[in-house]
């Protein structure tokens, strides 16, 4: 306790320890310049007469006795007084703030001691804010360390989100917080020299720590992935959304199916009751190695039971939706994120039971190979 309180009184605002010697060195000024003029000291027993009237010690050596005396030894005394007051109020109210900091601070360890599975993005500037926006959206676990506190002030915090104001380069923090519950770091800042910093201190202490860092300069990207990155992203190629894809990339699965468009409704089922996000469809035109995708980005079962309704009222729309799984075969893939490979796995084991399953994780080369067989074997 007693290390806290110096650590605490050590670290007083420059502002108010400028102000208050300022006060100390005029106080004095004004003691023995008066102790020399009004009561006729010399100058070395002026300054002892202004330190103990000050202090409101008073030996009596010096006693005032004209009236003028005394005034200037009750102002003195009282300046001395006031100046105590202002120098304790000081440190209390200090010590006040930095304890319920403190508190605040020990309070958030703790709920990131709870947490599993997070994300820490560090830096919350404008690409961080999208790639923040694109966790929470889908209900992830988010850890935000910025230095700016009022950056800090305006992130909503909650059960899955956690903000420490603090700066990522100069403790182990982020070391610390990237074991084995942190799904990535994700590393934000608009300077390199910075993020490369951190992706160096992560590395040391955390050598599976999945790492996606952000350059702002392309000669740069090869520093970052020497020093230990596991993907660099340049914003001005893909952007803050990219940052997020490429952080949950040990947590994407890709899987090529068939099935025609009665069965929409039972697949996003088995996808959302498994607590995963199907991100976007690839509909594989036989022949064409580009396929045509539609970004969903939903885990919300209530979102394909619309879809369905929606297609029940608009038989425009549904034609159009059945005319497009003719033309591809039925053949089509989904991009699914989730939590870890356990829920990847029981999603594939519940699909294979209600759709044809193709393959996992192909490339689009290896899907056009295979819509070329499904013309010849129509042909």
């Amino acid at each position: 306790m007693r290390k806290i309180t110096f650590r605490i009184i050590t670290r007083l605002p420059a502002k108010y320890i400028s102000s208050g010697l300022i006060i100390i060195i005029l106080l004095f000024i004004y003691g023995i310049i008066g102790s020399m003029y009004i009561m006729h000291l010399d100058f070395i027993n002026a300054i002892y007469y202004s330190v103990i009237t000050m202090a409101t010690v008073g030996y009596g050596d010096y006693i005032p006795t004209t009236g003028i005396q005394k005034m200037f030894a009750t102002t003195l005394a009282l300046g001395g007084v006031a100046l105590l007051a202002y120098v304790f109020n000081i440190i209390l109210t200090n010590v006040q703030e930095k304890m319920t900091e403190y508190s605040k601070g020990a309070k958030k360890l703790k709920a990131i001691e709870v947490m599993e599975d997070y994300y820490i993005i560090c830096g919350f500037g404008r690409v961080g804010k999208v790639v923040f926006d694109e966790l929470t959206q889908r209900n992830q676990n988010v850890i935000v360390i910025d230095k700016d506190e009022d950056t800090c002030e305006s992130i909503e915090e909650s059960e899955n989100v956690v903000v420490l104001n603090e700066d990522a380069i100069e403790d182990d923090l982020v070391a610390k917080l990237a074991g084995e519950k942190c799904r990535s770091v994700i590393i934000c800042t608009g300077d390199d020299v910075n993020n490369l910093f951190i992706v160096m201190t992560i590395r040391e202490t955390n050598p599976d720590a999945w790492i996606v860092t952000r350059a702002s300069k392309l000669e740069n990207v090869k520093r970052l992935k020497k020093a230990g990155a596991n993907k660099i992203v340049s914003p001005e190629i893909i952007g803050g959304e990219g940052l997020y894809y490429e952080s949950s990339r040990p947590h994407l699965l890709k899987v090529t199916v068939r099935h025609d468009p009665d069965e929409i409704l039972d697949e996003f089922k088995v996808i959302a009751k498994n607590g995963c996000t199907l991100e976007n469809i690839e509909y594989h035109l036989p022949g064409i190695e580009t396929p045509f995708t539609r970004q969903i980005k939903t885990m919300n079962i209530s979102d394909g039971q619309k879809y369905v309704n929606y297609l029940s009222t608009h038989d425009d729309q549904k034609e159009a939706l059945t005319n497009l799984y003719k033309n591809v075969n039925n053949i089509h893939s989904h991009l699914i994120s989730g939590p870890d490979q356990s829920s990847f796995d029981k999603v594939l084991k519940e699909l294979e039971e209600i759709e044809e399953i193709i393959g996992i994780d192909l490339t689009n080369k290896e899907i056009s190979e295979i819509t070329k067989k499904e013309i010849k074997k129509y042909n």
